[in-house]
């Protein structure tokens, strides 16, 4: 069993940042995929960003160039900084952690074994 919980949410204005942690419970942090999504009222999950095992890193176009997603594996952390952030990069973030080896990025929900509580980002106009 693995717990995730996600902190760093907030309220911020459009073209400023923030950094999300998604702090992982597991003596085997350092072998799971970890991922990224968002959910806006209405919307389906869509995926934001991963990064594997082997630090591997893959973005939704959507958020290429402003996002960052990063891991440390002594801390069991993974973080995602957001910067020139947009009203509609609104939502709940969610982390998730693949357990499971994979071969390909991992870029839908379902390829997901463990799920955070998610944390509400709000970006004003």
């Amino acid at each position: 069993q693995v717990q995730l919980v996600e902190s760093g949410g907030g309220l911020v204005q459009a073209g400023g940042s923030l950094r999300l942690s998604c702090a992982a419970s597991g003596r085997t942090f350092s072998s799971y995929a970890m991922g990224w999504f968002r959910q806006a009222p209405g919307k389906e999950r869509e995926f934001v960003a991963t990064i594997t095992r082997s630090s591997s890193i893959y973005y939704a176009d959507s958020v290429k160039g402003r996002f960052t997603i990063s891991r440390d594996n002594a801390k069991n952390t993974v973080y995602l900084q957001m910067n020139s952030l947009k009203p509609e990069d609104t939502a709940v973030y969610y982390c998730a952690a693949r357990t499971r080896s994979t071969g390909v990025f991992p870029t839908t929900a379902t390829a997901y074994d463990y799920w955070g509580q998610g944390t509400q980002v709000t970006v004003s106009s």
